[in-house]
């Protein structure tokens, strides 16, 4: 697993888009703080750049640095949670501008997967995160049913759990520094 996260490193450090398997599904993913690299994730699902992507952290302490400030009741829902949940906070900071919704909020979630916290943690940056499809094309619940398209449009593919068929997507919740609490996708 070593060597995997290594390559990895290198092509998000170079700007590059990863396939990895994540704690959901598996995902195209790149640095969270390069524009470009986020700008490369759009064109490739052929999605509209006002649609907002996950970022993954590997840690709360990293939620935190890229957080104006976390709700209280966040700590709970991570403690929590019994699947993936992503939380969409407000006022997020030094991410990559075209991450960031109109309304000033950006999507986190805090991996639960190893590869993936290791992965996060050593690279020291969130990592985008979404499905590995086609904007409005069904999500891939395996590797084996990614499309060509995908497979070729990404600078790296992690080589790890290629056989494992993946879980659903994740629960996302909206949190207002208000203490509003709305449900996005259960």
């Amino acid at each position: 697993m070593n060597k995997e996260i290594e390559r990895t490193i290198e092509s998000l450090k170079k700007g590059e888009l990863i396939l990895y398997p994540t704690d959901t599904v598996w995902g195209i993913g790149c640095d969270a703080t390069n524009e470009l690299a986020v700008k490369k994730i759009y064109a490739l699902k052929k999605r509209i750049d006002t649609k907002a992507l996950i970022c993954l952290v590997g840690n709360v302490a990293m939620l935190e640095r890229h957080v104006d400030q976390v709700p209280d009741v966040a700590y709970d829902i991570i403690d929590l949670a019994t699947k993936p949940t992503t939380i969409i906070y407000d006022n997020p900071i030094g991410i990559a501008k075209n991450l960031i919704a109109a309304d000033n909020t950006v999507a986190f979630r805090v991996a639960s997967d190893k590869f993936c916290q290791y992965l996060i943690n050593k690279f020291g940056k969130p990592i985008v995160s979404t499905s590995a499809n086609i904007s409005g094309e069904p999500t891939p619940n395996g590797f084996n049913k990614i499309s060509k398209a995908i497979l070729k449009g990404v600078d790296y593919v992690v080589n790890l759990d290629r056989e494992k068929t993946n879980g659903s997507s994740s629960s996302i919740l909206k949190l207002g520094n208000d203490g509003t609490v709305k449900v996005i996708r259960e």
